[in-house]
């Protein structure tokens, strides 16, 4: 049954709704910024309208399917680890994209909204905001580069890791956030090389 509902999550997660919105505005996302076909590449190539629709929906395909297993009592204990990363890894690694997906961004917080009842989701959004609060005051107002947005997002994450002790979740859902913080390095890895060397260069 783990295996099954698994494999369900990664091919729910999989769908990218964001790329082919894209596409529906004659926007081909691989193609536009830094070619990320996810939500947040959409909202800046295709306006906040269709942006919206994309966060959503990227959104939804994390949190619907994961939460009505976790009521119905599938996804529990140990289990609920390989379910829950699934549509996190299947949205990073979609088929439908050659196993060339996204930054798994809009689909990282709808599982961890169904996990957690929202709780994690939106302590991992007030880190987010602090950090580009942070990033803002420190261009002086002026809009982040990608490479900025990148290690907000990563280390963002990294910064839910004490928020989660604290709260004594347990080590299923650690587990789950380390799986969760390596795919997010992955996805960005990229841009975290790109703003490592911008550190460098203001040394």
């Amino acid at each position: 049954m783990i295996i099954l509902l698994s494999v369900l999550e990664f091919f729910c997660g999989s769908l990218m709704f964001s790329y082919w919105l894209g596409l529906a505005a004659k926007k081909d996302l691989k193609t536009v910024g830094d070619g990320n076909p996810g939500a947040f590449n959409l909202w800046h190539a295709a306006g906040f309208k269709i942006g919206i629709a994309g966060v959503f929906l990227d959104f939804i395909k994390g949190y619907f399917p994961l939460v009505f297993f976790i009521s119905a009592g599938y996804a529990k204990g140990p289990a609920i680890v390989p379910i829950a990363i699934a549509p996190v890894l299947g949205h990073a690694f979609s088929p439908f994209l050659k196993f060339k997906g996204g930054k798994s961004i809009a689909v990282t917080f709808g599982v961890w909204s169904a996990v957690t009842g929202f709780e994690v989701s939106f302590a991992y959004a007030i880190i987010l905001a602090v950090l580009l609060a942070v990033a803002k005051l420190y261009k002086r107002g002026q809009p982040t580069s990608t490479e900025t947005d990148a290690f907000m997002v990563v280390s963002g994450m990294l910064f839910v890791f004490p928020y989660l002790v604290l709260r004594n979740f347990l080590n299923n859902i650690i587990l789950l956030w380390f799986l969760n913080f390596l795919v997010l390095v992955y996805t960005n890895r990229k841009k975290l090389y790109g703003f490592i060397k911008l550190m460098r260069q203001y040394r």
